[in-house]
């Protein structure tokens, strides 16, 4: 019995793999150096292709499906073995099973600001995170452009590589879009469908399709948010003296966390004119107040006055002291007071 089962296990007669996990790529049949009967069923799922490797070199690649493998359906390999029709023996190949079902929730981000001229700010630096999905696209392209003749490749290790090509593209891409940030979270959906196909283009030699892109946040420097903030708090004001009081009041505070310097120079000019600016708004409310007060305090004209200054008008333009003209314009002055 021990000589009997010492030789059947020489011989593989099924071939298939059972996915134990979803985060697996690429995995190797552990032939454990035993040879493949001729005849063997191939059991090729959905979402699997198999790929025979001869000596370092792809031979045959099989979709979904039970195959036998027989001198028929192995036309490469009985190519270059130089089989002959009746060939029946054993042979030694290695099996790697690639998944193509698409693996989702990448995750991709900028490890440093991007600098981006916005229309808005001039220039600012955003930071970016977002999420993408991959599928196999072309299982003889990974397999020996990224994976080489590692027994197991996983979806972690496709992720970490490609990290370092998606973010220089989204930076590529944003400056293409020529988005002012304050709009870009409206816009993270077109953001991603033109990200893709650029994207795309780094994927393509490994065998890799992008099937989608997203962008989840961006997040901008410090300073900006608390500018803009304070916009957003002077709610687009429409008076111009407060529109320049603010910037002004703006200007002394950068100045005063930066004493000494130009800063210090710009603060105090920006100060200076900021408080003429207030001293005169201050005389002008008191001129106002001013003539206010005097017009309370005149007495108050009557009728008699009115018509008493008419009489004293007239007398004065028959003693020729007011011409016609002058007359006139002063008579309708004092009727409109009546």
């Amino acid at each position: 019995m021990g000589l009997l089962s010492f030789f059947k296990d020489e011989f593989i007669e099924v071939i298939d793999w059972v996915e134990s996990d979803q985060d697996t790529v690429i995995w190797k049949f552990p032939d454990r150096d035993a040879n493949i009967k001729y005849g063997a069923q191939l059991t090729v799922r959905e979402s699997q292709v198999a790929i025979f490797v001869d000596e370092g070199q792809i031979t045959d690649i099989y979709g979904p499906g039970r195959h036998e493998l027989i001198t028929d359906n192995m036309p490469i390999l009985t190519t270059l073995r130089s089989w002959k029709m009746g060939f029946k023996s054993p042979f030694k190949v290695d099996v790697y099973f690639v998944s193509t079902k698409q693996f989702t929730n990448f995750k991709w981000g900028t490890p440093n600001p991007i600098i981006l001229r916005d229309p808005e700010f001039k220039q600012v630096r955003v930071k970016a995170f977002g999420t993408y999905f991959v599928k196999v696209k072309d299982p003889k392209k990974l397999f020996t452009e990224f994976a080489g003749t590692a027994q197991v490749l996983k979806a972690k290790t496709i992720e970490e590589r490609m990290r370092d090509i998606v973010s220089p593209k989204f930076a590529e891409a944003l400056a293409e879009a020529q988005v002012s940030v304050l709009d870009m979270v409206g816009n993270y959906s077109e953001l991603g469908e033109k990200i893709m196909p650029i994207v795309q283009e780094d994927f393509e030699p490994f065998g890799i399709e992008l099937t989608k892109f997203q962008i989840t946040s961006t997040s901008l420097p410090k300073e900006v948010e608390e500018f803009y903030d304070k916009m957003t708090n002077m709610n687009m004001v429409d008076d111009m003296n407060k529109f320049t009081q603010f910037q002004g009041a703006n200007a002394i505070e950068a100045a005063a966390n930066n004493p000494g310097g130009a800063g210090e120079g710009i603060g105090v000019g920006i100060g200076m004119g900021l408080g003429n600016n207030m001293m005169n708004q201050m005389a002008q409310n008191q001129n106002q107040q001013q003539q206010n007060q005097n017009q309370a305090a005149a007495p108050k004209e009557t009728k008699e006055d009115i018509m008493k200054m008419l009489k004293d008008l007239g007398e004065l333009k028959e003693s020729g002291i007011l011409t016609q003209k002058e007359f006139d314009t002063k008579k309708k002055e004092l009727l409109a007071r009546l």
